[in-house]
């Protein structure tokens, strides 16, 4: 891009990721194009607590402005202040206030600028919109400018495009190096295996089956389980609970484990083409990941050589009895150099510029024929 955008972002939370699991996704891609060029506002509301659990201050690359998280005085302040924005976003689960942002961001248009609905959990959109024909983001979906997507590839493209969006692209998560990269071990994180993730309903099942039945399985051996919401579950002997394990503590977790597990939600399983966040964070810790099958993986890590891949509890437990501190490094070195040299989020603002250049260039087109049409003596 020749010059700098002007960017305000509607969304859950940069300076906290308490129940917020796209904190990280954020960070990355909004530090990367700030350190292009672009300036960054990034709305969020006082809610869920997370104002209470921040793990980061107010960032040097991005202006953080906290607004209330009832009423709407504070919301509508937001959306005055972001007036004038050449890219204005509005992304998903921000948790409060979702229906009026989706709808209020779309009244921020002007010519040149670009209003875009970025999507950290399309699996859950387009469930929830497929449920009800009265969805008012039926409506409004054709309306942005472009619709990014945390992930889900050619299924996602395609369910946004029957939506009619004019354009659906994924950005998929990627390793921001300089926050995740490997430390000293820490002996609070010493296990055979570690999972981190919040309870959450279509990811419990999972977590059953491929981290719990596994434990079961395997009562020698020490499994760790840190996030929020497992106070109350039922847990094997071996799985010490760490509660809630924040940002910073993240890549001790994944350079002391033997092996982490990513355990991807049901809804993200299905779609396919989904990393989360997790497998970058891990990889960048040069971390042994052992994941669930999905769709798709192969275009980040390859399996049996930079990730395990298991089908079921059986195969993570196997993959766990197997595993000695040699091959778990080795797996866990070749993930970091692929992670390293192919999926960082600079990587990832270059695709969103490269995005935005080539619509900001077809809506030039369109406004110079429609004043040729207009005015053909011109």
């Amino acid at each position: 891009m020749n010059a700098g955008l002007d960017i305000a972002f509607f969304g859950s939370s940069l300076v906290s990721a308490f129940w917020n699991g796209a904190a990280t996704y954020y960070r990355g891609i909004l530090r990367a194009l700030s350190e292009s060029g672009h300036r960054v506002t990034f709305y969020e509301p006082d809610a869920f607590e997370r104002q209470r659990h921040r793990d980061i201050e107010d960032p040097s690359w991005a202006k953080v402005v906290v607004y209330a998280g009832s009423g709407t005085d504070g919301v509508m302040r937001a959306l005055d202040d972001a007036k004038g924005a050449d890219l204005v976003v509005k992304a998903s689960g921000v948790g409060v206030f979702d229906e009026l942002l989706e709808s209020a961001v779309l009244e921020l248009k002007r010519p040149g600028s670009i209003v875009a609905f970025w999507d950290v959990d399309a699996p859950a959109t387009l469930d929830r919109v497929e449920r009800s024909a009265d969805d008012p983001f039926r409506g409004l979906a054709p309306q942005y400018d472009i619709v990014f997507t945390y992930g889900g590839g050619n299924p996602v493209v395609r369910a946004y495009e029957a939506l009619g969006a004019s354009r659906c692209v994924p950005i998929y998560n990627a390793l921001d190096p300089s926050t995740h990269h490997p430390v000293q071990p820490g002996a609070r994180f010493d296990c055979d295996l570690g999972f981190l993730g919040n309870r959450l309903p279509d990811r419990e099942a999972r977590v059953e089956e491929f981290f719990l039945s596994a434990a079961s399985s395997l009562p020698e051996h020490r499994f760790l389980l840190g996030g929020n919401g497992w106070e109350d579950k039922a847990m094997p002997e071996n799985v010490q609970r760490l509660g809630h394990v924040y940002t910073h503590e993240h890549n001790a977790f994944n350079c002391t484990a033997r092996a982490v597990l990513n355990v991807n939600r049901e809804s993200m399983a299905r779609y396919g083409f989904s990393p989360p966040t997790r497998i970058f964070e891990a990889a960048g810790a040069a971390a042994c990941i052992i994941t669930d099958a999905w769709q798709g993986i192969e275009l980040f890590l390859e399996p049996g050589r930079e990730v395990l891949i298991a089908s079921d509890g059986a195969a993570v437990a196997e993959h766990v009895r197997g595993l000695t501190a040699d091959v778990a490094s080795t797996i866990g070195s070749a993930a970091l150099r692929r992670i390293v040299n192919e999926h960082t989020y600079a990587h990832r603002a270059a695709e969103v510029e490269s995005t935005l250049d080539a619509l900001r260039r077809s809506h030039n087109g369109r406004r110079r024929r429609a004043v040729a049409a207009e005015h053909p003596s011109l």
